[in-house]
């Protein structure tokens, strides 16, 4: 039901009849299926977007595999069941990550694989950062000690380690979340720190496993705003069209054309690539 309601939004963006599109319908039947997000009172968009590609996935899953039953002849049986876990959500958005834990006593090595759609990076600045500096912060070596010991197999015992993660497979849509909310002497508050992103030529094979024979250099396609603080604020979105190129500014029901300076802005919360 979400699914077709999402379609008919989508429809109705892409005509052009209207000056705005209102997503009331679609907020009406996703409220239902997700209570939490039913109310008139603010939500993170990051987990609204991760609810939206979760619902979408599944919905869009079922439907491939119902064509696969229906196509299905007596030799394909193992490469349609080995398909029916895939929708078109995971074939733009998602990746693999891979993490590195290595034991600091035996020094042994194990790979720990992960599927994402997002990436949440940390800012690792109050002022001032680079999308880059985000994305070494995430990727950096990290050490697992006292209450984040891993069990190591090889020693038989808790011990010390570092895990480092890294691209195995990179998506053909990247979404980064800038963890703006962050928790500080006990106390949650949100990050105003001017994070600059790139437009094009972001490229993410410092951060791949193995060297990639694929495209790993991205450009930007949107950016979802959140403007004001933790308990309250405002959510409006810059979008590129897919045709035309131009930049767009959509707030509530005002749509307008924006030149390319202002899609850096430092109330970014969400980015896609």
């Amino acid at each position: 039901e979400s699914a077709t309601a999402f379609a008919c939004l989508v429809s109705d963006m892409w005509l052009g009849e209207f000056d705005h599109v209102s997503p009331e319908a679609f907020c009406s039947i996703f409220g239902k299926r997700y209570p939490a997000f039913s109310s008139r009172t603010q939500h993170d968009a990051q987990e609204f977007l991760i609810c939206v590609l979760d619902d979408l996935h599944e919905a869009f899953k079922e439907v491939r595999a119902q064509l696969c039953q229906e196509r299905q002849s007596p030799t394909a049986g193992a490469s349609t069941r080995s398909q029916s876990g895939t929708s078109i959500i995971t074939e733009l958005f998602e990746g693999q990550l891979s993490y590195a834990v290595r034991c600091l006593t035996c020094r042994a090595l194990t790979q720990r694989p992960e599927s994402f759609t997002i990436l949440s990076l940390p800012i690792p600045s109050t002022r001032v950062c680079s999308l880059q500096d985000c994305l070494e912060c995430f990727f950096q070596p990290d050490m697992l000690t006292r209450n984040n010991q891993i069990h190591c197999y090889w020693c038989g015992g808790n011990q010390d380690a570092t895990v480092k993660a890294s691209i195995t497979t990179a998506p053909q849509i990247i979404i980064f979340h800038l963890k703006r909310f962050a928790w500080q002497d006990k106390n949650r508050r949100k990050l105003f720190t001017n994070v600059c992103y790139p437009f094009s030529d972001l490229d993410l094979s410092p951060y791949m496993s193995t060297p990639s024979y694929n495209n790993t250099e991205y450009s930007l396609c949107a950016v979802v705003n959140h403007a004001g603080d933790l308990d309250y604020g405002h959510y409006t979105a810059f979008c590129k069209h897919s045709v035309t190129k131009h930049w767009y500014s959509f707030d509530d029901a005002q749509v307008t054309k924006i030149p390319d300076a202002a899609v850096q802005a430092d109330t970014a919360y969400l980015l896609f690539y």
